[in-house]
């Protein structure tokens, strides 16, 4: 027959690894709201520029349209000769 496996483990040891594992457990739950907090910034931040990017793209058009027209009435393009 076989001889049976014999493992030995000082419970002390696994005990202060698990300690350890939870530590860092804690380390990382104590730093969560203020990721979540820093990402609801970012998240407010990404919608405002969105907001100002439109405004921007949107003052450009009537910029464009502006001058063309401009340019159309300065210079006579529609007129018939």
């Amino acid at each position: 027959m076989s001889n049976p496996i014999i493992i030995e483990t000082d419970l002390k040891d696994i005990l202060a690894k698990l300690d350890n594992r939870l530590e860092r457990i804690e380390t990382k739950l104590e730093v969560l709201p203020k990721i979540e907090a820093e990402v609801s910034q970012l998240k407010e931040d990404v919608k405002d520029l969105k907001g100002r990017a439109t405004a921007q793209i949107r003052a450009l058009i009537v910029t464009v349209i502006g001058a063309t027209v401009a340019a159309i009435i300065k210079f006579g393009f529609l007129t018939k000769t």
